[in-house]
Parts: structure tokens; C-alpha cells; sequence
């Protein structure tokens, strides 16, 4: 039997690759292993409310990590410290609210739909999809990073196996692919629960064919992946290199492709990019639709924080939501977390949540360097500062106070991003690279001669830098 120690060291292990660095920090770091006796297994938390918040959000997770690493149902027990004064000498224990794990569980846990002795898949009744019901359309918000896609995801959803198929969502870490994989494959589920959907990343994918290599049951592994209806595979890139591996999903994918069954393949970088995949499965990626999910611009950071603010009945100023959206660019799972870790601070510490809060979190979670100035916050600052609509920047009007703000924000555009005349040009109203370029010398022109203008660019310039 492993030791308590090791045990949960195994664990963090696990949940450390599903949680953000945030969550992880404020909800496990300051966990503490106390005993493993049979099937009880005891951890110490540091108040009543970390309990409670665990067995809320993260009871599932633990007990899933803890099936995996174990191989068998453990009853969960919290030691939970408490007043030093009171008649439980510094603590009290609590059993887990939620019961030893099912064979259900155990399924959902592992992640795995054990392949039947004959070479016929299990019946629908039988049927785990390995699906994360939280995870659907309703809390995967729209914007302009993600539109497209999550418009033709939907449709997929609506007649899998019709059109976009396969289809192929690439973006990098943190953009919500595997969200919106899961909210494909329980839209489905819910129009047609006869429907074999089964979601599985390659790890778990390799995984498992390995384990049906050793013991001499590939065809089986292989007929059994050729039962289901729809198959959803995340992080194809993780197959780079595992050319047997690759072979498999092959025969696998165009067997599903042939009889009219969905596909959906998820990775971090388009087909073609993606370095030690055979090129036969490269055409086979491409022969479908090709969808790219970019990091959420910032009305979309602002609509997924304001949500995460709502879920956890946390109130936070506008001003706060504000700033950590301006900060926290790359990934949803951070945006989630640094909320995650404010309703900690704010319930443990008994204290609002102030804009100096919210800093200390967001410094703590994400590298805070210079802050990147981009193209977007640049239209925002300038638009607000001469009090006019983006949509007139981009448009054609001629009106002097609207040529003005067009051109300072070509100009700082040129000044504080990487980007080329024509790409500035394209983004603001489709002009191009010699309108852009004239702007710019215009507007450094009336910096030079001009002290009052050259005050209003560095005013504007200020607020770029906040």
C-alpha cells in the first residue's frame, strides 16, 4: 500500500495537468496528507469554508484522481482545523458528502470504455462518452475570437456526420478547444441520446492501444473505436512520432468517415504545422473543415469573467473586471482561476475584493511584465479619448475630428506594435499601406510644430501604458 504521502503526491500530480496554476495554488497546494488506512483516506484543510468550496467544485476531480491512482473506490475524509478554543482541540473531521465511487464513476474516472471480448462495441446503455457535462454551449460565450467556430460547431452538433467532416479546431492553450469539444459532443447527447458519442484525448487514446498491443488485442481496441458514432479526439498533436498509434486512428478514421459517423480532432497548431504526423493522416485532417480558435479579445474576457463573477456570487466593481480582463490575455483557464482565488480571499480573510485584491492575485498568477500594448487597446484608448465610436474610425467619413482619431491611432499603432503598414491599414477601415503611412507622417508632423497636440499624444500615450 502506498503511503498517504506518496499517495497524494501521485495525485497533485494529475490534478496539477486539469486545474489552472491559480486553482491549484489556492485549492490543493495547501492541502496535507494525514492518513491512508484500507479505503479511507484522510486529508487537513484550514477551515469549514475550503471544506465546503472543495466538495462543491473539486469533490469529483479528487475522487477521480484518486480512483486512477489507486485502482479502487476511497472514502474521502477532511480533517478541518478550527478555533483552538473550542472543545475539538484545534479540529474537526468530516466525512465526504459524496459516497465511494461507482462502477459508473469508475468508468468516468479512467476514462476508458472497456473494449467487450467480441468485436462489437458496448450497447448504448452501457455506454460512457467520457463527456464533462459542465462543459456546453450555453457557458462557452461567443466573440470574435471564436464566432465561426462555435457557429459551426452547433450545426456539427445539430447533424453530426453532415457537413464539416472531419472538422478540425486548432488554437493554442488555454482558447477553450476542449470546451467546446465537449459542448459538441453533450448537444448531441441531448438531441439523440442513442447517439455512441465518446470524447478521449490522444494521451489516453495511445494509452489505451498500447495497453491492447501488449495484450494482443489491437483488433479488437480498433473495432471497437469503429463502433462509435461520433468520435472526439483532443490533442491529436500529443500522436506526433507514434507511427503504430497513427496507424490505428488511420484505419479507424476512415472507417468512421466512409460509413458517414463524425469526427472531431482537436491540436495546437494547424494540420500542416504539426511536426511527426504521417502525411496520409495530414490529407485525411484536411480533407474536412479547418477552424482556428484565437485568444479571447477583451469584450470576451470581460463577458467570461462577469459570468465566473455571477457563478460564484462574488461582487466585483466594473473597474476590477476591467483590469484583470486588460491583463490576463492568453488563457480562460487563468481568467477562471484568478476569480477562483478572489472568492477565497474574500471569504477566508473576511474582506472585499479591491482593485489592490485583485493586483496581488493577478501578479501572482501571471508574469507581469510590460504590459503589451495592442492594436485593439490602442482603437479603445484613442476613441474613448476623443469621445468617438470605433465604427466611425473604421469608417469613411471625412469629418476632421474623426480623420484626426483615425490617423492618431495608425500612428501609435505603428509606434507600439510590430504589425506593418498594411496590416494596421487592413484593421483599421481596410485601407491600405500608403494611407497608413501618410497618416503617420502626418501626425509626427504636428508633434513636432505643435505643442499643444504634442501634449494630447502623450496624454493619450499615458493612458496606453496603464
Amino acid at each position: 500500500m502506498k503511503s498517504h504521502v506518496s499517495l497524494w503526491n501521485q495525485c497533485l500530480g494529475i490534478i496539477k495537468d486539469n486545474v489552472s496554476d491559480s486553482v491549484f495554488s489556492t485549492w490543493f497546494t495547501p492541502i496535507i496528507p494525514l492518513k491512508y488506512e484500507e479505503n479511507d483516506f484522510t486529508i487537513q484543510v484550514p477551515s469549514q469554508f475550503f471544506y465546503e468550496y472543495l466538495e462543491d467544485k473539486y469533490a469529483d476531480l479528487i475522487y477521480q484522481t484518486l480512483l486512477r491512482v489507486t485502482g479502487k473506490g476511497i472514502v474521502l475524509s477532511y480533517r478541518v482545523i478550527v478555533d483552538n478554543s473550542s472543545r475539538h482541540n484545534g479540529h474537526t473531521t468530516l466525512q465526504s458528502e459524496h459516497p465511494v465511487i461507482s462502477n459508473e464513476a469508475q468508468r468516468t474516472a479512467t476514462g476508458l470504455n472497456k473494449a467487450p471480448d467480441d468485436l462489437y462495441p458496448p450497447s448504448v446503455r452501457d455506454w460512457n462518452p467520457n463527456l464533462n457535462n459542465r462543459l456546453c454551449f450555453h457557458n462557452f460565450f461567443e466573440g470574435a475570437s471564436n464566432k465561426l467556430a462555435r457557429s459551426i460547431a452547433q450545426k456539427i452538433a445539430q447533424e453530426p456526420g453532415k457537413d464539416f467532416n472531419p472538422c478540425f479546431i486548432y488554437g493554442s492553450s488555454g482558447v477553450g478547444k476542449t470546451h467546446l469539444c465537449h459542448a459538441i459532443g453533450n448537444k448531441i447527447m441531448e438531441l439523440d441520446p442513442q447517439k455512441k458519442v465518446l470524447y478521449i484525448s490522444a494521451h489516453l487514446f495511445e494509452v489505451q492501444f498500447t495497453d491492447a498491443r501488449k495484450k494482443n488485442t489491437h483488433n479488437e481496441f480498433v473495432h471497437f473505436y469503429q463502433g462509435v458514432d461520433v468520435l472526439i479526439l483532443d490533442d491529436i498533436h500529443e500522436l506526433a512520432g507514434k507511427e503504430k498509434t497513427q496507424q490505428a486512428y488511420f484505419h479507424i478514421f476512415n472507417h468512421l468517415k466512409l460509413v458517414g459517423k463524425q469526427l472531431v480532432l482537436t491540436a495546437d497548431k494547424a494540420p500542416i504545422e504539426i511536426q511527426g504526423l504521417e502525411e496520409r493522416l495530414i490529407s485525411r485532417l484536411k480533407w474536412g473543415l479547418t477552424l482556428e480558435l484565437q485568444k479571447p479579445d477583451l469584450e470576451l474576457r470581460k463577458k467570461i469573467l462577469q459570468n465566473k463573477v455571477k457563478q460564484d456570487g462574488l461582487n466585483i466593481s466594473d473597474t476590477i473586471i476591467d483590469y484583470i480582463a486588460e491583463n490576463v490575455t492568453d488563457h480562460v483557464r487563468d481568467l477562471e482561476g484568478i476569480i477562483t482565488s478572489l472568492v477565497a480571499h474574500s471569504l477566508v480573510y473576511n474582506r472585499d475584493v479591491d482593485l489592490e485584491l485583485a493586483k496581488r492575485v493577478v501578479s501572482k498568477t501571471i508574469k507581469m511584465e510590460k504590459k503589451q500594448i495592442t492594436l485593439e487597446k490602442i482603437q479603445d484608448i484613442v476613441s474613448s479619448y476623443f469621445k468617438i465610436n470605433i465604427n466611425e474610425i473604421h469608417s469613411k467619413s471625412r469629418k476632421r475630428e474623426i480623420v484626426q482619431a483615425r490617423q492618431v491611432t495608425m500612428f501609435l499603432s505603428k509606434k507600439y506594435t510590430d504589425h506593418s503598414y498594411s496590416h494596421i491599414g487592413n484593421m483599421v477601415g481596410k485601407r491600405d499601406h500608403a494611407t497608413v503611412l501618410h497618416a503617420c507622417k502626418t501626425i509626427q508632423d504636428n508633434i513636432d510644430v505643435d505643442k499643444g497636440f504634442r501634449l494630447t499624444i502623450k496624454d493619450i500615450e499615458a493612458l496606453l501604458q496603464n
